[in-house]
């Protein structure tokens, strides 16, 4: 196949525009936007509203009893959290392997974040590392379906319930994913969605909070909107709190883009199945199968790089020899959440008092090994990919085969 292009020779992949662009807005996108506008609600303040219309949508689709939309993905963690009455200094057991706004939305109540290693072989969180991390301040923990590949849910919950721990699924990259037939989300008190426009299914900022509690989605509901209860009158408050709606022309957009999600979730499937196998025999390996995991949402497609099939080339090597062949593979998100400069002392001090401050983690010197070692070998590749008809999915192939066939040039390089 010629030289390596990192070393100047021809590309895979020339053209910038060679995948097709997210997110995918089409003729029903505009017309749903465009009945919003004309209409002329734009703010969810009535009864009727489309954001109301999409939490039902949303709420079956998940195979749960009620749902609330908020703004993003991040204030929707932060609802779920009020909602449970999490307070300063309580401790929430979550993982590293995620997006910041996990942590960030413990943070933001004055509780703690207590980070535990994952399963290396899925990436995702540990029911023993949760297990050796409670103490008698710990009262929940928030698990992450990382890439849309769920945590094991069955042992997560056992353990919650033995130590009458509430559960948080963050499920932003997860959309589509189901357990045991069931769509993920809806195992916890509460499920958290984000539908940023990276996202499977997005509306450029939004997200969602879904729930089988009446109890709990009825308190939710309330801290949602200010405090106050639709239908009552206009300026009547029944407690403090914040603004998590989400607008009505996000609504909208999400309204139109879920009509595709089914098909879309079926392809991605499909093409991430057959690039797994392809790519497994050249030393790219994907997550384990589990027949649990009845149908697989994607935010990320992850692979573990196995350098012993490329000269004992280092991840980061590859990605830079991969990536000059026009081929989008990423590292997820780079490194463990607590190598982030908002976890030294310096920038915490910032947002704890000193009460707290004092009796955080020592987050500047831990270590989680699988943590660690996972992220030097995680490869991902973003599910946009996935919508590719096979003939664009094999050039990913044909670049790793090319590196591969000419990795003399990457271990002297």
């Amino acid at each position: 196949m010629g030289k390596l292009a990192i070393n100047g020779g021809e590309k895979v992949i020339e053209s910038p525009d060679f995948w097709d662009r997210w997110p995918k807005i089409e003729k029903i996108d505009k017309e749903s936007i465009l009945k919003i506008l004309e209409k002329g609600n734009l703010c969810r303040l009535y009864k009727g509203s489309w954001s109301e219309i999409f939490e039902k949508k949303w709420a079956k689709f998940t195979d749960t009893k009620y749902c609330i939309a908020t703004s993003n993905g991040t204030v929707s963690l932060e609802l779920s959290l009020r909602t449970l009455g999490v307070k300063a200094q309580d401790k929430i057991i979550t993982t590293p392997i995620t997006f910041v706004a996990t942590a960030s939305s413990i943070s933001e109540l004055g509780a703690i974040p207590l980070f535990v290693d994952i399963d290396f072989n899925t990436g995702q969180i540990s029911a023993d590392g949760i297990e050796g991390s409670i103490d008698k301040d710990t009262i929940g923990v928030i698990g992450v379906h990382y890439g849309g590949y769920p945590f094991d849910i069955d042992k997560v919950k056992k353990v919650c319930k033995k130590y009458k721990l509430f559960l948080i699924e963050d499920s932003a990259h997860a959309h589509g994913t189901k357990w045991k037939g069931k769509h993920v989300g809806g195992f916890g008190e509460f499920g958290s969605f984000s539908f940023q426009e990276s996202k499977s299914l997005q509306s450029g900022e939004g997200g969602a909070i879904i729930t089988n509690n009446k109890r709990l989605y009825e308190e939710a509901l309330l801290i949602h909107n200010i405090g106050r209860v639709l239908g009552k009158p206009g300026y009547y408050h029944y407690i403090l709190s914040s603004n998590y709606r989400l607008p009505e022309l996000c609504a909208g957009l999400l309204l139109s883009q879920l009509t595709k999600l089914k098909k879309q979730t079926k392809i991605k499937e499909k093409n991430a199945n057959w690039l797994k196998e392809n790519l497994k025999q050249l030393g790219i390996e994907p997550l384990p199968y589990d027949k649990r995991i009845t149908q697989r949402g994607y935010y990320f497609i992850i692979f573990k790089f196995n350098k012993e099939f490329f000269g004992d080339i280092s991840r980061d090597k590859f990605l830079e020899a991969i990536n000059a062949e026009g081929i989008p593979f990423g590292r997820g998100y780079g490194y463990p959440l607590y190598k982030n400069p908002a976890f030294t002392k310096k920038a915490l001090s910032k947002i704890y008092p000193e009460n707290i401050l004092k009796i955080l983690p020592d987050y500047e010197n831990l270590y989680l090994e699988n943590s660690e070692k996972f992220c030097q070998v995680q490869l991902t590749l973003t599910h946009r990919v996935l919508l590719s008809p096979k003939e664009k999915l094999q050039k990913i192939i044909d670049a790793v085969v090319k590196i591969k066939e000419n990795i003399d040039e990457l271990v002297k390089r």
